[in-house]
């Protein structure tokens, strides 16, 4: 068969066919791994009449959408018959009228927010639009000042100790954190996933959830919401007092122990009777919950294997009222933004998300990255996402859903590999890595929505561009209000020096590192190049020429500092440096706060490294006085 109609089904599905790798070289990807690809997207194509016949079937699905996205003040698009009368509902029942011009577009409409336009033709329903502002909501919007120099700290939750955490972390460790931040001046704690997760395999990660709308019960803080009396009793009821203190004490985190004794301690709780105050409050949640909580606690009861429902209802509200007593608390201390919320690009292709949407997910089709100078094979995630073809199907309704979750109640949230909105790297279930390709979604569409659930939520949006991303997108995102990440290390001329602070993005979060990458204390000694040769991850390395090159990155890094007024040998320094960045938010990671030499996670290894389970130290006597210095910077940093 001829690449031809091949390559033109496989454009009008959204692959892309030609693609540029990390080294800048332009690609082809092999016919099989289309033919496999669309064969996953129930796509036919083994001749050419089949790929004729699945453009056809494609270009009817494409035809009108279920949801039309514009901007405030521009005409709207729909295709009404030219000076046809029409009507312009809002969400609120409130009508205006008038006629398509001669384009048959609607008039500007100035408000944000969601419409039918209901005209001849249209049926019943009408036309469904969505209207955005120019921008999302932003950290000057949040701190009511033009130019904010807002910090914060980034915290993975189960790091952080208490003492009935059952070293699982808490949301009451995330408190204490939230606290002890504001009373230093921090205006924001940005949290890892606390997404909720399916029980636990053999390896866990935060970025494989089973459903991003809702929480993990583990991370539930009862004393926060019973009070700490009922929280004690349960406790001492189900004997579980002296566990949960070994565990709690625990330098790692123990995932499957911590789980079972947690999950025990939330059966106690649902046996008591609650208060008529938190009774009330319990049923209000399952009424705000609906149909959507319902089905999500229905399938975690059964995953779980308990198929007890009413468990899982009641760990949702515990859960959801633990992180929205955080955040009260966080923003009566002084925090402008308080909690920032960390979205996962995708999900279980098995978990609750998944059975939620079943017409919108990709079937059969995992996400990944292609190879870079990293993982020289790429990357197979083994996670799931939505097809564009179902997003737009259905109104973008599972998008729209996903963005009200995360964003209520936050003062922001990170989106994790924003490249998403324009396109992922896919491959079959189970396949290669580097047989992948990348697909498109409706770039435009989807961050408009951002866009408005972000005002509508008063919810600044942070979007992960790390790594190598399109010409032209930082700018499109930037100009959206989407702050992208400036990462210290990664801060650098194309000749490798360090910029300034001054130079650094102002359309950008500041930070020293990420959970991916080296602290600056690891990454100064070479911490993580003794991981890469003791794991052998990313190839066989020549240590002696990665030592040279760490000593040359490091007394590089010491010179700028010094140029920048710093003293350039201490890691308080390369802190305060990173703070003078223009950027309207810094955050600081607790690892460095506290001067630790290891990394949260070290991406591509799945054994000899305890990924996702460091924590932190039980004693931080010098950490007010950190957090202290980095206000201090922010404060002297470039306006």
């Amino acid at each position: 068969m001829s690449a031809g109609a091949l390559h033109a089904l496989a454009d009008a599905a959204g692959l892309l066919v030609d693609w540029v790798d990390v080294a800048s070289q332009p690609r082809t990807v092999a016919d099989t791994t289309l033919r496999a690809v669309l064969e996953a997207m129930e796509l036919p194509c083994a001749t050419p009449a089949q790929c004729a016949d699945s453009q056809r079937r494609l270009e009817t699905m494409q035809g009108r959408p279920a949801l039309r996205t514009a901007v405030v003040d521009t005409p709207v698009a729909v295709e009404g018959r030219p000076g046809a009368a029409y009507k312009l509902l809002d969400e609120h029942g409130q009508a205006q009228e008038g006629r398509f011009d001669a384009q048959g577009a609607l008039g500007p409409i100035a408000v944000p927010g969601y419409y039918r336009v209901l005209c001849e033709g249209a049926g019943e329903d009408g036309i469904a639009l969505a209207i955005a502002p120019t921008r999302c909501w932003s950290v000057a919007d949040a701190c009511g000042v033009a130019q904010p120099r807002a910090w914060g700290v980034g915290l993975q939750v189960y790091s952080a100790r208490t003492p009935l955490d059952a070293s699982i972390g808490d949301a009451q460790g995330a408190l204490d954190w939230a606290r002890r931040v504001a009373a230093a001046g921090g205006d924001a704690l940005a949290l890892s996933p606390i997404h909720a997760a399916r029980p636990l395999q053999r390896h866990y990660s935060p970025y494989s959830p089973s459903d991003r709308r809702f929480f993990d019960p583990l991370y539930a803080a009862p004393a926060l919401v019973l009070g700490e009396a009922l929280a004690r009793q349960a406790l001492q009821a189900a004997g579980l007092e002296t566990r949960l203190a070994q565990l709690s004490a625990a330098a790692l985190v123990d995932w499957h122990g911590g789980a079972q004794a947690k999950w025990a301690w939330l059966r106690a709780l649902r046996e008591q009777a609650l208060p008529e105050a938190l009774q009330a409050d319990l049923q209000a949640f399952i009424a705000d919950g609906g149909p959507a909580l319902e089905q999500h606690v229905s399938f975690a009861a059964a995953d779980a294997g308990d198929g007890d429902p009413g468990l899982h209802r009641y760990a949702q509200w515990l859960a959801a009222r633990s992180w929205q007593d955080v955040q009260r608390q966080a923003r009566a201390a002084g925090m402008r933004l308080g909690l920032i919320s960390d979205l996962a690009v995708g999900f279980d292709p098995h978990g609750a998300e998944a059975a939620a949407w079943p017409q919108a997910v990709l079937h059969g089709l995992v996400l990944g990255a292609p190879p870079d100078a990293f993982n020289a094979d790429g990357q197979a995630w083994g996670i799931g996402s939505y097809s564009p073809a179902g997003l737009r199907a259905s109104g973008f309704a599972p998008f729209i859903a996903l963005l009200r979750a995360v964003m209520h109640q936050r003062g922001g949230v990170r989106i994790d590999h924003i490249l998403g909105l324009l396109r992922l790297w896919v491959l079959p279930d189970g396949g290669r890595a580097g047989d992948g390709v990348y697909l498109r979604y409706p770039f435009e569409d989807l961050l408009r929505l951002l866009a408005l659930e972000s005002w509508r939520q008063r919810c600044v949006v942070i979007g992960e561009d790390l790594g190598v991303v399109p010409d032209g997108l930082r700018e499109v995102l930037a100009t959206h209000g989407v702050l992208g990440i400036d990462v210290l290390m990664f801060t650098r001329d194309a000749d490798g020096a360090f910029l300034p602070p001054a130079q650094w993005r102002r359309s950008a979060v500041a930070t020293t590192t990420t959970h991916d990458l080296p602290t600056l204390a690891g990454w100064r000694i070479g911490r993580d190049l003794d991981w890469r040769e003791r794991l052998g991850t990313g190839g066989r390395i020549d240590r002696a020429a990665e030592d040279a090159q760490r000593s040359q990155d490091v007394a590089r890094l010491q010179a700028q500092v010094r140029a920048d007024g710093g003293d350039g040998q201490t890691l308080a320094s390369w802190l305060a440096f990173a703070a003078h960045s223009p950027a309207p938010l810094a955050l600081l990671p607790a690892e460095d706060a506290l001067g630790l030499e290891e990394q949260p996670n070290l991406p591509g290894v799945v054994e000899g490294h305890p990924n996702w389970s460091r924590r932190l130290p039980q004693d931080t006597p010098h950490l007010d006085a950190a957090l202290a210095a980095f206000a201090t910077a922010r404060g002297e940093g470039t306006p």
